[in-house]
């Protein structure tokens, strides 16, 4: 106890364009998120605080809302609570940005008590690129049929084993079974935006999800055909995986 009596907890929101990383994660090989904000964290104070996240994104995905937290001495802690985004934002480039810090309770722990998080997935459905989406959506030049797109969404709402749209790990899963609390797909002229929502995600669960709807969009599969794929419990039924720069971590419950 008296460890904890001498630390600080804080919970920061970070926001990044993961174009330019491999992912979250510290990595053996490239660059992550990760070891951007640990380094910035090591030029403000002493010992190289290590970040614990909420989760997890891979090559390319970005993030707006992603919740990690962090452990400071209170002897190495002498600035106003306001600064601190501010501070270690002078230290992150561009592309990486501390959105609010806040002091937080010394049991909180940004991944185990994550109650579910929202992802957001962005199309542009028009023969031209939008160039200023260029890296932030993917292109889909041929028309799709949103209402079979809507329709194929809602079934896989509900508490359902999602092995069919995740990608394998090289580690086994306790269990594939996962809530979506919300599927939805919502258009603005050429873009279309699927929100996704639920109690945790499986490895490329997403982008699996949102390739197979709009792959239904262009006559490959029915509604039905998409429901069917989650009984089968196999990935090579199912649509292709949406490729990682339309993705973007939303929000994380608590």
């Amino acid at each position: 106890m008296a460890c904890l009596r001498n630390m600080f907890k804080f919970k920061l929101t970070i926001a990044y364009d993961g174009t330019h990383y491999a992912g979250w994660q510290v990595q053996k090989i490239g660059l992550g998120v990760q070891q951007r904000v640990e380094e910035a964290l090591g030029k403000l104070f002493p010992g190289a605080p290590r970040l614990h996240s909420s989760s997890r994104t891979d090559t390319g995905v970005h993030a707006l809302g992603m919740v990690a937290h962090v452990e400071i001495p209170r002897t190495a802690f002498r600035m106003p609570m306001a600064k601190l985004p501010l501070a270690l934002n002078a230290h992150l480039p561009d592309d990486i940005r501390i959105m609010a810090a806040r002091r937080c309770r010394a049991d909180f722990h940004a991944r185990f008590q994550a109650k579910g998080k929202q992802y957001r997935y962005f199309v542009w459905n028009h023969f031209a690129m939008n160039p200023l989406l260029h890296g932030r959506a993917w292109h889909v030049p041929r028309r799709l049929e949103v209402p079979v797109m809507r329709a194929a969404a809602r079934l896989l709402v509900g508490r359902h084993d999602f092995k069919s749209f995740a990608a394998s790990r090289n580690y086994p899963v306790e269990s594939t079974v996962r809530t979506l609390r919300r599927c939805d797909l919502t258009r603005r002229g050429p873009l279309l935006t699927f929100i996704i929502e639920g109690d945790g995600f499986l490895y490329r669960m997403c982008r699996g999800i949102v390739g197979t709807l709009v792959q239904a969009g262009q006559g490959m599969y029915t509604a039905a055909e998409v429901k069917g794929m989650l009984e089968e419990r196999d990935r090579r039924i199912a649509g292709m995986s949406a490729p990682a720069q339309g993705l973007v971590l939303w929000k994380v419950f608590y």
